[in-house]
Order: C-alpha cells, then structure tokens, then sequence
C-alpha cells in the first residue's frame, strides 16, 4: 500500500508545482521487460566462447608437437601455429574448399563420426618435395595428385595424426586413424549442409611454402564431451597432472640419489701418549660385544642394527633389525 500524504505535505507539492519546482517529484518506473534476443535458426550457436577457447588450448599443444615432428621428419624447419577456431556450418566449409586439396577423412575413436582434415595444395606438394629428397619448393602450377603422391601423403598424415592422443589425453583418450585421403571436394560431403562444425586453422610454413591445415569438427562429434571442453575444468585437470608427473619425477630422482652407509664396530678411548706410542700388532678394547649388533649410519642418522660377516670373499653386513624415528 502507498504512504497516505500529510495536509502539510500535499500543501508543500502544490507549493513546488505553481513554482515550477519538480525536483521533489518521483516517477515510478514500471516493470522492465526482458530484451529479446536475436537467434538465426539457419546458424545456430552450439559451442560457448569457452569452450572454444579450450579447443585452442589443444591445438596449440598440437601445432608444438607437430612442428617438431614435421621439422624432423623432413629435415627442414617448419613452423605451425594455431590462427583460430570458429563455428560455422559446414556448407560454408565445404564451399571454401578449391580443389585440387588434400583431404583426410579421420575417425576419432571413442567419439562417433567422421573429421575432415583440410590442408593446401602447396604445402602439400612442398611436402611430398622433401620427403622425396627436394629442396620443398613446392609446385607453380597447380596439378592433380598421382596415385603414387596420395600413398605419400597418406602416410605423412597418418603420421601427424598419432601426436592428436596427448593434446587431448586431458579431456578424453583418443584413437585418431586415418580412413583415406581425398583431392577433390565432392569427397568431403560426411554431413548435412546445415550442421554446425568447429574450424580450427593452423597456420603452415614448409621450408619457403605456406599454407594452412583445417580440422572441421562436427558438432554432434564433440557432443558426448562438450562438458569437458571448458577451461576451468581443462586447467583444473592439467594441475593435478602435473603434481601428480612432479611427484613421481621427484620420488624416482630421490631413489636413484647415491647415500653413504658406514657399519661402526665400536669405539674406544686413549690418551694422546698413548696414540702416540701405538705399534703393530697393538690392540685397542672396543666397547662393543663382538657377538652383539653393531649400529650401521646412514649419512649421520643411526637407521640399522646388523652383524658383520664376509659374502663373496667381501666383508658385509646383514640387517637384523630397523631403527625407527620414535626410537
């Protein structure tokens, strides 16, 4: 209910009014309505900003792996570099695709579906240049690729797809395997037009060539893992990876570190005159029973009781019993 206005008040209001005073006048703001928002049914968004951003996190970890792979492999430096990852239908994929390309049809096992990979004709060719002992020019004028030139590619990308696993081994354990290379677009039709797919661009420097290398990832391929691909969580993954990698490194490091262990037979005490006056064959009383224990040192701490003896033709020790640190 409203505050009921004094006589005083109401004479005041009027007051200000004839005066063309408002300052004291309050006006009541309704409800806010909601703002709708625009939504395009033709192109859905199906993947949060963050989750895209985790699938950079992987394929930046990927495009290091890579580079050192490939830079080995064809003894020539290769940079790669993550460019981006963006979700689009995959009809503009497939129409930005000019052929000849290189295509590979991937399956990524556990996850259902099928994964194109895209990669540029001139890295292609600059590869393929290398490997069979070129200096990875490339080609000037675009051709289609011999049989002999896709078993060649086949295997390289074959090759490049073993070093997915430990990118992603924090979100799920893959088994990427490549099911066949194609050079022409009308190959690369896996889904409907409409379907939102995540493209993820490396960048590629072969020698003097450059290009890029696609992945187009179906959405309802990621769908089963979509809860994982945050960055909260993929972080939160990795430190507890590397504590648990920094444990392990430390315990085996310790267990391979090189300790002094002295076996004491006793102790006695003499004068300096004594000492002095020592000669061979003079014998000098211990206050150890030599059929009892004798205490074994490791680095300054008291760890063992054991009896002396010979193993081998060698002095030796046998541990009878263990010092514990409340003892």
């Amino acid at each position: 209910m409203s505050e009921i206005l004094s006589q005083s008040e109401i004479d005041k209001l009027l007051a200000d009014l004839s005066g063309g005073d408002t300052s004291t006048l309050v006006v009541e703001e309704g409800p806010q309505l909601p703002v709708a928002k625009s939504y395009n049914f033709a192109r859905p968004s199906k993947f949060h900003r963050d989750q895209l951003r985790t699938l950079e996190i992987i394929f930046e970890n990927y495009s290091r792996l890579l580079s050192s792979f490939m830079t080995a492999y064809l003894r020539t430096n290769c940079e790669i570099e993550i460019a981006s990852a963006e979700q689009i239908t995959f009809k503009e994929f497939h129409n930005s695709i000019v052929n000849p390309i290189v295509l590979g049809i991937i399956d990524l096992n556990p996850l259902k579906g099928a994964v194109v990979l895209e990669m540029s004709s001139n890295v292609g060719y600059a590869i393929i240049d290398r490997v069979l002992g070129g200096p990875g020019l490339g080609i000037k004028k675009l051709r289609e690729f011999s049989e002999i030139e896709k078993i060649l590619l086949e295997r390289i990308v074959a090759q490049m797809l073993e070093y997915l696993v430990e990118p992603w081994e924090n979100v799920i354990v893959l088994e990427p395997r490549l099911e066949k290379i194609e050079t022409s677009s009308q190959f690369a039709q896996i889904i409907a037009p409409n379907e939102m797919v995540v493209l993820v661009t490396l960048t590629i420097r072969v020698g003097v060539a450059e290009g890029f290398i696609n992945f187009c990832i179906p959405h309802f391929v990621l769908e089963p893992i979509l809860e994982k691909l945050n960055t909260k969580s993929w972080f939160t993954q990795v430190e507890h990876d590397v504590e648990d990698t920094f444990a392990e490194d430390l315990s085996t490091q310790v267990e391979k570190a090189k300790i002094a262990i002295r076996a004491i037979l006793g102790s006695g005490t003499i004068s300096v005159g004594e000492f002095v006056e020592l000669q061979v064959g003079d014998v000098i009383a211990l206050d150890q029973n030599p059929k009892g224990d004798i205490g074994i040192m490791v680095g300054e701490i008291l760890k063992f009781k054991a009896k002396p003896g010979t193993s081998r033709g060698k002095n030796a020790i046998q541990i009878t019993s263990v010092i514990r640190k409340e003892e």
